[in-house]
């Protein structure tokens, strides 16, 4: 599974039912089909689905796929800064960030949260 959504990065291409996946989409235009595919994916009996995002609440997706359908959205404190092994790092990112999760329908309760790192 995993070599099919490292292959399709401009659209996640793998089935993903039944299992608990994390996902870090690319942060292009494409997201959007990440977000739905997610949300999607998450309607399959046993499967969570978790995603980090960029925190935009303005768009079509996020109205979309996200707000209502989430079973968590976590809004970031603060800007992530990836490092490598070696803990070096670049700027922090030029925007906020959210990790969504959406749970299949058997699982219940919806949570918005903000998570502190």
């Amino acid at each position: 599974m995993r070599e099919t959504l490292h292959a399709g990065r401009r659209r996640p291409k793998a089935r993903l039912g039944g299992y608990r996946v994390f996902c870090n989409p690319p942060y292009g235009r494409a997201i959007a089909d990440w977000v739905r595919k997610g949300y999607e994916e998450s309607r399959k009996p046993g499967t969570t689905v978790v995603m980090l995002i960029p925190s935009r609440t303005d768009t079509a997706y996020f109205h979309d796929w996200i707000f209502g359908k989430a079973s968590e959205v976590r809004f970031l404190r603060g800007r992530l800064k990836f490092t490598d092994e070696d803990g070096n790092g670049e700027d922090a990112a030029p925007f906020p960030s959210a990790v969504i999760v959406w749970r299949s329908p058997e699982s219940t309760g919806r949570e918005f949260a903000t998570w502190h790192i």
